[in-house]
């Protein structure tokens, strides 16, 4: 199973100091399986390519969907019967970087539970475990609370929430990530719809937008420096995470 979702991404400010920016990006949501169209390969070389070793678990020494399944059962999920399945920006070429995957368990085709892996521009990763104490689906309206525990962007302190909307259907995707710290924080959503990968789908995204990791890392430092130009506040890099991974409040309430 292997999905293009030709997503759009928007970001904006929110506090004293305003900025916002949207732009297209894509995404894959596949079991990590076999792959078909051959612009696209796992665990080798292509224009596309999805590496195991790129996810689940430390960065750059993951087990890919090994590594969900064990976290799931460390919860108490019942992987049995449950699809497993990962929404990522594949590599392209050479250039590689994900500001945030999803691990998602779906049972029923409805989202029972998800992690959000986050990585930064300094080596850096976290991941937020998110799910209702008692696995029960995970709507639109829901709202996943995480607390902030790894340092992403120099203008914005390692302090405050996640808040995290995650609705995801048979046709698309649409997920909101609002991180609050008092008056100040960023809004993020991905929002596209789903179609199956095909050559042409991937070769198009390949033309228009080109170099993939490589323009979103070059995007990530353009918006950085309006921010610096603004003067807004700019924090130095700070400590990698102790742990891994967290959980979000909604399901660490389950065993208080």
């Amino acid at each position: 199973m292997l999905e293009h979702i030709q997503a759009r991404t928007h970001h904006a400010r929110r506090g004293t100091l305003k900025n916002a920016f949207s732009y297209g990006v894509d995404y894959v949501l596949t079991d990590l399986g076999a792959t078909k169209p051959w612009l696209i390969s796992r665990n080798r070389f292509n224009i596309w390519s999805l590496w195991d070793r790129r996810h689940g678990g430390p960065r750059g020494d993951g087990r890919g969907a090994a590594w969900f399944k064990e976290v799931l059962r460390e919860h108490g999920f019942q992987t049995d019967g449950a699809r497993l399945l990962l929404l990522t920006q594949p590599s392209f070429l050479w250039f590689h970087f994900n500001p945030v995957s999803f691990w998602i368990a779906l049972v029923d085709g409805a989202p029972r539970a998800f992690v959000a892996e986050v990585n930064n521009t300094f080596g850096h990763r976290h991941c937020y475990f998110c799910a209702h104490d008692d696995f029960r689906p995970i709507r639109r309206s829901d709202v996943l609370i995480a607390e902030k525990l790894m340092h992403v962007s120099p203008f914005q302190t390692v302090a405050g929430q996640y808040r995290f909307n995650f609705a995801m259907d048979e046709t698309g995707i649409d997920i909101r990530i609002a991180f609050e710290n008092g008056d100040q924080g960023v809004l993020a959503t991905l929002r596209g719809n789903r179609r199956p990968a095909t050559s042409r789908s991937l070769l198009w995204a390949a033309l228009r937008r080109p170099m993939g990791a490589l323009r979103i890392l070059a995007l990530i430092h353009w918006q950085a420096a309006i921010l610096y130009l603004k003067r807004a506040p700019f924090l130095k890099k700070q400590p990698e995470p102790e742990s891994l991974m967290s959980d979000s409040q909604t399901f660490g309430s389950a065993g208080k």
